[in-house]
């Protein structure tokens, strides 16, 4: 806990969404004053809820892609829906919440001298050559597939981070986010995690979409917070990208059947054709988290999947 004199004047954009709600409960708890905005286009008021009674903690409703004016010391930039489901749904306006999103979030900087984290994401490597895949590996994506909104739109954001940091000597720090889960993920968000469980518990067969043998890296949200907090407090001339996840790589249908095990159930799986683009492989190479930050993950799948599980059972049976 921070005393009045050392708490910080936070920004942090998608605040209502699954990290962003985290993150903010994380500084408000370590007595920084917080300010969160959100459009809920995807995020939810209900993941905050429980801090609207905190002097320290302040909501507003705001997109991005229109210009702020606040003062403040640091930036966290989460904005953006992240499960292909929504980010699909209005590709154009997932594009300008990448770009403008940025650029208006960097002239705030800018213009504060406020240090600033980019939620970047591993779909900047799209469906990877290189395994794992470490930060200077530059990529293989489709520049006009369905998943191009969102890939493209962080990899320009990146672009648009590093040339604010060398033009205008803005305090930049920039975060690739590997497959992340846990409380708070939206139910309804297609990603294989929220998919598999609530399937599970609401007796559904488990959709599993190719044969199922395509790898993911999954880090649970706790872990992933550590990790953007110590980058955001890393020194100056540590800009990043840094690769934020859990190396452990598991097959999506010893997923399926882990899932199925934990929740109990009998569910039959059902295989689906791969949607374009769908990468067949993501695993994070860590080293430089590991060397720079002194960050690595601690929690098991198991019990992530275990207090993730707990998270969905409650929605369920509401």
């Amino acid at each position: 806990m921070t005393s009045g004199y050392d708490s910080k004047r936070i920004l942090v954009t998608g605040a209502a969404g699954f990290l962003g709600s985290h993150l903010c409960e994380r500084l408000v708890d370590q007595g920084h004053e917080v300010l969160g905005i959100d459009n809920y286009f995807t995020g939810r008021r209900a993941n905050v809820a429980h801090l609207l009674n905190r002097p320290n903690f302040e909501l507003m409703r705001h997109d991005v892609t229109l210009p702020l004016f606040v003062e403040v010391d640091e930036i966290y930039n989460l904005a953006c829906p992240a499960s292909p489901v929504h980010y699909q749904h209005d590709p154009v306006q997932t594009t300008k919440t990448s770009v403008h999103g940025a650029i208006n979030m960097l002239g705030l900087a800018k213009r504060t001298g406020a240090k600033i984290l980019q939620a970047s994401t591993s779909e900047v490597y799209g469906d990877p050559e290189q395994h794992p895949q470490t930060e200077e590996y530059w990529g293989n994506v489709n520049p006009i597939g369905p998943r191009s909104c969102y890939d493209e739109g962080k990899r320009c954001a990146e672009t648009l981070f590093f040339d604010y940091h060398r033009q205008n000597g803005v305090k930049i720090k920039v975060m690739r986010i590997f497959n992340t889960y846990g409380p708070r993920m939206h139910p309804e968000d297609g990603r294989v995690v929220s998919n598999f469980i609530m399937q599970a518990l609401t007796g559904q067969p488990i959709t599993i979409y190719g044969d199922g043998q395509q790898t993911r890296s999954f880090c649970y949200v706790d872990d992933l917070i550590e990790g953007m907090i110590r980058l955001m407090n890393s020194p100056d001339e540590v800009t990043g990208p840094i690769n934020i996840g859990n190396p452990g790589e598991f097959t999506i249908r010893e997923l399926a059947e882990k899932v199925v095990e934990m929740v109990g159930a009998e569910a039959e799986l059902v295989f689906r054709d791969l949607p374009v683009n769908d990468p067949m492989q993501r695993k994070p190479d860590i080293g430089k988290a590991q060397s720079i930050l002194g960050w690595e993950p601690t929690v098991s799948l198991e019990q992530g999947l275990e207090k993730t599980i707990g998270y969905f059972r409650g929605i369920v049976t509401r």
